[in-house]
């Protein structure tokens, strides 16, 4: 299935959705494999787990990165980029506020993920590569896919990145 966007120019634009392993990118070229990650150095659960079994690196780069976060940008709204592989690279994405839903609602920060996903969007042209992921933001950190959506296309795809959604079998 394929949603489309027209622009002013007339040109289709569209997100590629697919089944199957985000970890596991259906394209050539240079890849980008994309995931939310909370604000308080928590990895272990939903997405990042498939991760894990596959690289070592983005686990340990996003502790490193939450433990030094006093000298650095560790915060909503931000993004690491660590290659896993010569054609391959995985962004830890802060997207939201800690992992349980309380007072505050539901974990997901949409205005971070929107942050993210810009800041994604110029790295994947800067590396001419294509972005894939899973419905992020919908699992653990209780975000609704009629609110992500629109931000990929307002950023990835207006861009004119390619980009692939995963829904795992």
């Amino acid at each position: 299935m394929r949603l489309k966007l027209m622009d002013n120019k007339e040109k289709i634009k569209a997100i590629n959705y697919l089944k199957g392993d985000a970890t596991s990118p259906q394209a050539g070229g240079v890849k980008i494999i994309a995931h939310i990650c909370n604000d308080i150095g928590g990895w272990g659960k939903g997405f990042v787990l498939a991760i894990s079994k596959r690289w070592a690196e983005p686990e340990k780069s996003y502790c490193l990165w939450h433990r030094e976060r006093n000298k650095n940008n560790f915060k909503l709204g931000e993004i690491e980029l660590i290659q896993v592989e010569k054609y391959i690279y995985v962004a830890n994405m802060i997207g939201q506020r800690g992992t349980k839903t309380g007072s505050n609602g539901v974990p997901i920060r949409y205005e971070a993920v929107e942050s993210c996903l810009t800041k994604l969007a110029q790295q994947a042209k800067d590396l001419q590569a294509s972005v894939h992921m899973p419905r992020i933001g919908c699992g653990l950190a209780g975000g609704k896919w009629e609110m992500i959506e629109p931000l990929i296309i307002n950023t990835l795809i207006k861009m004119d990145i390619n980009t692939y959604i995963y829904d795992f079998d």
